[in-house]
């Protein structure tokens, strides 16, 4: 009897502290810890949502800069904080892509909660003055004539998974270049060194408008919002080809729920702005609502997918 006594206590003593959480988080600043460096579009990602939640909330939301080892390194951080609300991470596809070619410092579906998905931002195929064509099939016509003669310019992590599954699909011989960035790959498409490059539209976009890049297809299982006229790749030779990157928030394993309850509340009115989703598009990306639920389902989907491109690819640490 005492034991059932003291269960129920503990049960009792859980559920008045959780109620407490809610009804004071936060109070005091929120640091939202981004494992990639100023500037890219996870850092962008993360200001804008920052700025929100500092508004809502009347707490500061600091961003905190935290690059190295394709995000491992600040998202061990993360996993390692108490789980009280106050450290938050940004993940993107990153944190499904490194399980596929590292053995990570944390274990990634038991140690994070997720809070709320951001949106989500597509590949996309763009050629220099060196590859004068207008259409994947057409690419896919010099590489199967000319094997290994065709180069892709790619950078690590995101970039290069999403160019692994490309050369992986298309069952063709096209010879890939490693670059220390997205930028200096793209420099050198540009500047006629290589081929053609599969990057992130956020990140391309600028060069796409400029004229500098020319856009052949989009690598979404959609048309992107932000290029609706160019065909995706998988319509246009390469059936299955499905590459986004994602963002979304996540806390350390044990946060309270009405926490986790409360932040989604606010990421999702945020989300539903008229001018956050003119923001997406502009930049890139497109909104992409869910519950903590559908994205702990997804995380082990999206895991299993680039481990099988990584396996297929012969990929390894870059």
């Amino acid at each position: 009897m005492k034991l059932i006594h003291a269960a129920a206590l503990s049960a009792m003593l859980v559920a008045v502290e959780a109620a407490a959480a809610d009804v004071h988080y936060p109070a005091r600043p929120i640091r939202l810890l981004v494992p990639q460096a100023a500037g890219g579009s996870n850092d962008i990602m993360a200001r804008n949502v920052a700025n929100h939640l500092t508004a809502t909330f009347g707490r500061q939301v600091v961003v905190d800069n935290r690059p190295g080892a394709e995000g491992i390194i600040g998202t061990e951080i993360v996993a390692r904080s108490a789980p009280d609300g106050y450290t938050l991470l940004l993940a993107s596809s990153a944190f499904t892509m490194n399980p596929a070619v590292r053995k990570l410092p944390y274990d990634s579906l038991a140690a994070f909660d997720w809070v709320a998905m951001l949106g989500y931002g597509p590949t996309v195929l763009t050629v220099g003055p060196l590859l004068p064509v207008s259409s994947i099939r057409e690419i896919l016509a010099i590489a199967k004539d000319k094997p290994g003669v065709v180069t892709m310019a790619t950078a690590g992590g995101f970039q290069h998974f999403g160019t692994a599954l490309f050369k992986s699909l298309s069952g063709l011989d096209f010879t890939i270049l490693l670059y220390k960035g997205g930028f200096p790959a793209m420099i050198d498409v540009m500047g006629g060194q290589a081929h053609m490059t599969v990057g992130s539209i956020v990140q391309s976009i600028p060069h796409i408008r400029s004229g500098k890049l020319k856009p052949i297809a989009t690598g979404g299982a959609a048309r992107a919002a932000t290029l609706p006229d160019l065909p995706t790749i998988a319509e246009s030779g390469v059936p299955g080809y499905d590459a986004s990157n994602w963002w979304a928030i996540a806390t350390p394993a044990g946060t309270p729920a009405p926490i986790v309850a409360k932040l989604n509340t606010a990421i999702a009115a945020y989300l539903k702005m008229p001018e956050t989703q003119k923001r997406f598009t502009n930049d890139g990306a497109e909104v992409d609502i869910r519950t903590p639920a559908e994205i702990r389902k997804m995380i082990p989907l999206d895991m299993a997918k680039w481990a099988r491109v990584a396996k297929e690819a012969g990929m390894h640490a870059e």
